[in-house]
């Protein structure tokens, strides 16, 4: 079976997960089928569990009306073909299709979401036809390779054009599940985190939904765990120098107040852009235990002094080691650009990072109360 029909597989675990008894009815025609019966299945990527099988009439009719263990995704079972099914409790389904090729011809009423999640199996079906395709012809004729990448890359924007179409048609949907398929969690980690949670928020009750919500969760905190600055992490320590070019200061040594670590220079235009809203805030917040760190992107030590004064950056905590893009502080933070915030809490722990104008006094407002 080809391996886009069976995507759904992928995510239905062999897991146990409390039951939640569903009653459903499928029913409908598939003509032209040289099976005599059909079944509401569920497919492992291997093998299917059959749940209910009943016959096929002559004329194609059948009628499926029982019990299964859980809402989730199932299967119509035609032999060695299969649409898929969201099935929740009550459901109501008629299919009309030719047994012939049921994934090319077949209506399903009665479920929207089954529905346009077999339609974009189709169109996905259709691109990793075209792109096992090429990959092949690639790998027998190299010289091609440049030929055959070109011809490819209308075929590419027209299935992710269709992909776009159909998250933001199907937004909240169990037949977003698909999609998944489509994603890399590792580079892409915020679309596949949207996918998810749109998933979960509409089909939690699902066991499939809840493997991959498990899977995710996993992913997530593999990521966390490696990124140095996520919220609720402690903020690296340092300590580096003054404007004074003499004391030193940690950033441990504002623990109990919450801090802005701000990177900026004086040649950075959306920097010096940026603040006089710092300014702003500063003055609200100061007595109140608000304070912010700047740490200098700078080379020239009286381009930075300047600045300061200039901007009117009043906070005493000004450091840098002017090595402008080999700043120590910078490679510990893993700055690659700049403006660039990191706002602590009172513990020294990172509550965020990148918040900078609206967003930054919206923080604010949260943890002051004003």
């Amino acid at each position: 079976m080809n391996k886009t029909l069976t995507i759904l597989a992928l995510f239905i675990g062999l897991l146990s997960f409390a039951q939640k008894p569903i009653t459903v009815t499928v029913s409908g025609n598939i003509f032209n089928s040289k099976v005599d019966s059909v079944s509401l299945s569920q497919y492992y990527g291997t093998h299917y569990v059959d749940h209910i099988k009943v016959p096929l009439s002559k004329k194609g009719d059948f009628m499926i009306k029982g019990t299964l263990a859980n809402p989730d995704y199932y299967v119509l079972r035609v032999g060695g073909a299969h649409l898929n099914l969201i099935l929740r409790d009550n459901s109501d389904i008629k299919l009309y299709g030719d047994g012939a090729n049921i994934n090319a011809f077949c209506n399903i009423v009665g479920s929207d979401e089954s529905n346009n999640m077999n339609n974009f199996i189709k169109i996905l079906t259709f691109w990793n036809a075209k792109r096992d395709s090429a990959v092949a012809l690639i790998q027998q004729n190299p010289a091609r390779q440049e030929e055959i990448s070109n011809s490819m890359t209308t075929e590419y924007y027209t299935f992710q054009s269709n992909l776009q179409t159909f998250i933001s048609q199907n937004q909240n949907s169990p037949a977003l599940l698909p999609v998944i398929s489509t994603l890399d969690a590792q580079n892409d980690f915020a679309t596949y985190e949207s996918i998810v949670t749109q998933l979960n928020a509409t089909f939690s009750e699902s066991p499939s939904i809840k493997e991959l919500n498990k899977n995710y969760l996993q992913i997530k905190a593999t990521r966390e765990a490696a990124n140095l600055l996520a919220p609720g992490k402690l903020a690296p320590d340092f300590e580096e120098l003054k404007l004074d070019g003499k004391t030193k200061m940690k950033l441990s040594d504002l623990r109990g107040q919450v801090v802005l670590l701000d990177f900026w220079a004086s040649w950075c235009g959306p920097c010096r852009k940026e603040n006089p809203n710092v300014v702003k805030l500063y003055a609200k917040y100061k007595a109140e235990g608000f304070t912010v760190m700047s740490v200098s992107l700078d080379k020239d030590k009286a381009a930075w002094e300047a600045a300061i004064a200039k901007d009117n950056l009043t906070w005493p905590n000004h450091v840098s080691d002017l090595q402008q893009w080999s700043s120590k502080v910078g490679a510990i933070y893993q700055v690659k650009g700049i403006p660039f915030t990191v706002l602590i809490d009172k513990e020294g722990k990172i509550i965020q990072t990148n918040l900078r104008g609206e967003a930054l006094d919206a923080e604010l407002k949260r943890i002051f109360g004003h």
